[in-house]
């Protein structure tokens, strides 16, 4: 992992977002997944961020509770705001607690001071595609009746909460961001006038920078947060972005399908978005932006078969490459 994360630093990325890691230990998604729940991460983690520092890159790890889009065993790791008979994506979900919903907001606390005395440059707050803080902002996932229920900005609460819990414990100066639906792309779930709403009261609340993402597994056919890209469809994220930036007094991260230069260029000169994040194309050229740098912007290479996805995360193509 440190050599992948070095491999983007040398290639010239600003800033890296690392993967989901884990703020408590009752869960995990995948095998090997990253994790911030106790200190014994921290040493590992300081030679992480130290490889990353040494080419003049940044490193923000982010920070998440599954719920119930885990692979985990333990009894009572399947957190969701709302047990909902007969949903096949909720299935064997533990309802939170009040007491459950003060223990997480507690172990993102715990997660982000680790982070920074790691070195991480900030923290994200992932809040995105179906992960357990999305779907309580989430009507179709959040059924609760109490605080934390309800209309959007008692659904919105423990994001907002978390941000400003997050904020007085690393100080003012440390940078939270958050990863948010611009919609959930289903029905009763999270819309864009309600996220529009959402990154208000988070900017209130103290927050850095929220980057703009979309949908979850149970979103409809091609309007999910992964996506097969063309000339036609890449930057899929790209409106909802613009118009946030135009609200917002905080920046603005748009992600999405991004794969040429040249039109990234374009929304950065005809737009207020400030920042880009790719993912699959850095997967498959680690160097990518260093290669736009030197004058080769052919767009990027990775043609969005998302078979990148698995453990080890690594592209198809580099690896037969590797073979021959």
């Amino acid at each position: 992992m440190i050599d992948h994360y070095e491999a983007l630093a040398k290639g010239g990325v600003g800033s890296i977002i690392t993967g989901l890691t884990n703020v408590t230990e009752l869960e995990k998604i995948v095998p090997a997944q990253m994790a911030v729940y106790n200190n014994s991460f921290i040493p590992e983690y300081e030679k992480l961020t130290d490889a990353v520092h040494r080419h003049g890159a940044n490193i923000f790890v982010q920070l998440v509770c599954n719920g119930v889009q885990s692979s985990s065993k333990n009894p009572g790791a399947l957190w969701a705001p709302s047990a909902i008979d007969g949903e096949p994506t909720v299935a064997g979900a533990t309802e939170m607690t009040t007491a459950d919903i003060r223990s997480m907001k507690d172990a993102f606390v715990n997660g982000a001071i680790r982070a920074k005395k790691a070195g991480f440059d900030g923290v994200q707050l992932h809040a995105a595609h179906g992960y357990l803080l999305s779907r309580f902002l989430t009507p179709y996932y959040n059924r609760r009746t109490d605080e934390y229920g309800g209309n959007t900005e008692n659904r919105a609460r423990v994001v907002v909460e978390i941000c400003r819990d997050v904020k007085e414990a690393v100080g003012p100066d440390y940078p939270v961001l958050a990863k948010i639906n611009c919609d959930d792309f289903m029905d009763e779930g999270l819309t864009f006038e309600e996220c529009k709403h959402i990154c208000r009261m988070l900017e209130a609340a103290g927050l850095s920078a929220v980057e703009i993402s979309g949908g979850s597994a149970r979103s409809r056919p091609n309007e999910g947060a992964i996506r097969k890209v063309t000339a036609d469809t890449e930057s899929y994220f790209k409106k909802y972005a613009v118009e946030l930036a135009e609200k917002l007094k905080i920046p603005v991260i748009c992600v999405g399908g991004h794969r040429d230069i040249g039109k990234l260029t374009d929304i950065v000169n005809e737009t207020k978005i400030e920042y880009f994040s790719l993912c699959r194309p850095f997967i498959r050229e680690p160097d990518l932006i260093n290669r736009w740098a030197s004058g080769d912007t052919a767009p990027a290479k990775c043609i969005s078969c998302t078979k990148c996805f698995g453990v080890p995360t690594e592209c198809i193509f580099n690896k037969q490459n590797q073979a021959q």
